[in-house]
């Protein structure tokens, strides 16, 4: 079959890298017409916020070739064809041996985004799934609660983080709820995955009316699962700044804790591809400082 030209596609080289973009008029948020071209904007403009987070993490990629309408299916090893400039991490999970991109530049980012890698998500380590040096608090509002009850347990589990020493960001999933991230000593997996989980109960015996602590939907409603599984070694989370593919294009996008406290309606904490882009400095960017990660235990 005789290859389909593309009357968008361009050659251009970024950081010294030769990139072929294709399909810039690709239509990716049906709902609002938001592009091809558009995604690739994004993720330029926000990458010296977005990078610092990805750095020595292997990707994982959730990609929407035809858009956020079409099929979709997560992207790990190292796919056929891509260029032999890419830094990989040779990742031994449960599952087997595997290849990883990791995100290290600008080009890279955007040969991703290209690929329609709408979504970066990254584990809670860094070089070896045996270490972790993040812990990661998911709060995922059940039914009749929202992301003001998010940040209603969010400034809860801060306290009882401080408490033990450790300092949280926040960000928002990019979908109804919020992450908190915990830059951490590297510890072992077990460690990391106990200590959440005896956060999350610590916070539900304080605030049963509040918080769950366990995933049966009958009894999330009106309350705020705090979800401790995600410090898996296996699991990945959207990256700060990550787009999200729901109908319309959202962000995983960090926040102050001024901005969770002042949360009055989720719409406050909606964040567009166009907001998260905004000049500014990235309210997470203490995560990365080495001199901010706490110990456990």
């Amino acid at each position: 079959m005789p290859a389909v030209s593309d009357p968008t596609a361009t050659v251009t080289e970024i950081e010294g890298r030769r990139l072929r973009l294709t399909h810039l008029d690709r239509v990716l948020y049906p709902e609002t017409g938001w592009t091809k071209a558009a995604a690739l904007r994004y993720y330029a403009l926000v990458a010296p916020r977005l990078l610092p987070h990805l750095a020595g993490r292997p990707a994982s990629f959730l990609r929407f070739p035809a858009g956020v309408d079409g099929p979709r299916f997560w992207a790990k090893n190292v796919p056929g064809g891509a260029p032999d400039w890419l830094t990989t991490l040779d990742v031994t999970h449960r599952e087997g041996e595997m290849r990883q991109v990791v995100v290290a530049d600008l080009p890279t980012l955007l040969w991703a985004a290209n690929l329609g890698a709408l979504e970066l998500h990254v584990p809670q380590w860094r070089h070896t799934p045996a270490e972790h040096d993040r812990l990661v608090i998911d709060l995922d509002p059940g039914p009749g609660a929202t992301l003001v009850d998010c940040c209603a347990v969010a400034l809860l589990a801060r306290r009882e983080l401080a408490a033990d020493g450790l300092t949280a960001w926040p960000k928002t999933s990019g979908a109804k709820g919020l992450h908190l991230l915990v830059p951490l000593r590297p510890a072992p997996e077990r460690a990391a995955a106990d200590y959440a989980r005896g956060l999350a109960a610590r916070l539900r015996a304080a605030h049963p009316e509040l918080v769950v602590d366990r995933m049966d939907k009958a009894l999330r409603a009106g309350r705020v699962f705090v979800d401790w599984s995600q410090n898996s070694s296996a699991k990945t989370t959207a990256a700060p700044y990550s787009l999200r593919a729901g109908r319309r294009p959202g962000v995983s996008a960090p926040l102050t804790w001024t901005e969770v406290a002042a949360c009055r309606r989720p719409d406050d904490l909606a964040f567009t591809p166009e907001r998260a882009a905004r000049p500014g400095a990235d309210p997470m960017a203490g995560l990365t400082d080495p001199a901010n990660a706490g110990a456990l235990g």
